[in-house]
This record gives C-alpha cells, sequence and structure tokens, in this order.
C-alpha cells in the first residue's frame, strides 16, 4: 500500500473522529484528533488483509484503540495533566484512563470503519467496494 492511502485514511479518522466528539461533547481536543486519525490508518493497515472479518476487526480495533486511549490518556491526562477525559467514576477503570464501558462503545465503532477502510481501498484501486 502506497502512503497516499495511509495518509487518506489518516486524514478521514482525524475529522471524522473529531465530528464524532464535537456532536458527543459539545468540544474535542487536537489530540484526540490527531490519535483518531492514527487509529484509522491502524486499521486501515489491518483491514487491508482479504482473509479479516468483520468481528475480528471489530475485536483487533476494540483493543488497540483501547491502547492507543490508555497510552494517549497517560500522556495527555496524567503526566501533561490537560484533563482531556476522566473515567474515574466509571467501574473497572484503569487510572481513569480507560474502562471496559467504551471498549465496547470502540468495538462497535470499528463496524463503521470496517467499511470506511474498504471503501478507501477500493477508491485507491479504482475497484467497486465488493470486488476488494
Amino acid at each position: 500500500m502506497k502512503i497516499s492511502q495511509y495518509t487518506f485514511a489518516f486524514l478521514m479518522g482525524y475529522f471524522m473522529y473529531s465530528l464524532i466528539e464535537i456532536l458527543n461533547r459539545g468540544y474535542t481536543h487536537w489530540t484526540m484528533s490527531l490519535t483518531g486519525g492514527a487509529i484509522l490508518a491502524i486499521l486501515y493497515g489491518i483491514n487491508s488483509h482479504h482473509a479479516m472479518t468483520l468481528i475480528r476487526s471489530c475485536f483487533i480495533g476494540a483493543v488497540i484503540i483501547t491502547a492507543v486511549e490508555f497510552a494517549v490518556g497517560v500522556f495527555d491526562n496524567l503526566i501533561m495533566g490537560w484533563h482531556v477525559w476522566d473515567y474515574s467514576d466509571m467501574p473497572l477503570n484503569v487510572l481513569g484512563q480507560i474502562c471496559p464501558h467504551f471498549t465496547v462503545y470502540w468495538f462497535l465503532l470499528c463496524i463503521p470503519s470496517y467499511y470506511l477502510c474498504m471503501l478507501i481501498r477500493a477508491r485507491f484501486s479504482n475497484s467497486p467496494p465488493d470486488e476488494v
């Protein structure tokens, strides 16, 4: 795959995740925009394997998103003190940065991401999405 494909996936993730956050919380943080872009670029790479099923993609995506969320949360919230989010009041949270509740959301968010990755790949390969 070419860098242009990953760049396009990054930009789609950057803007779409920012929009989701703004619609849900009324604002976003620049680090979350970058994180959304990085995540979709990673998912694009994962979903480029023809043997990748939707359920497998969602499971792997939820694990990756949760891991990246933890790393970004430790940096943003604990090290830098920016207070971008705090899950401390959620059950089974880890340092207030991740919790199982949101991991389920990430699993569900991977469903449209899977199809978006297929559309991006089809766009760059000039073939219909169902043939990719």
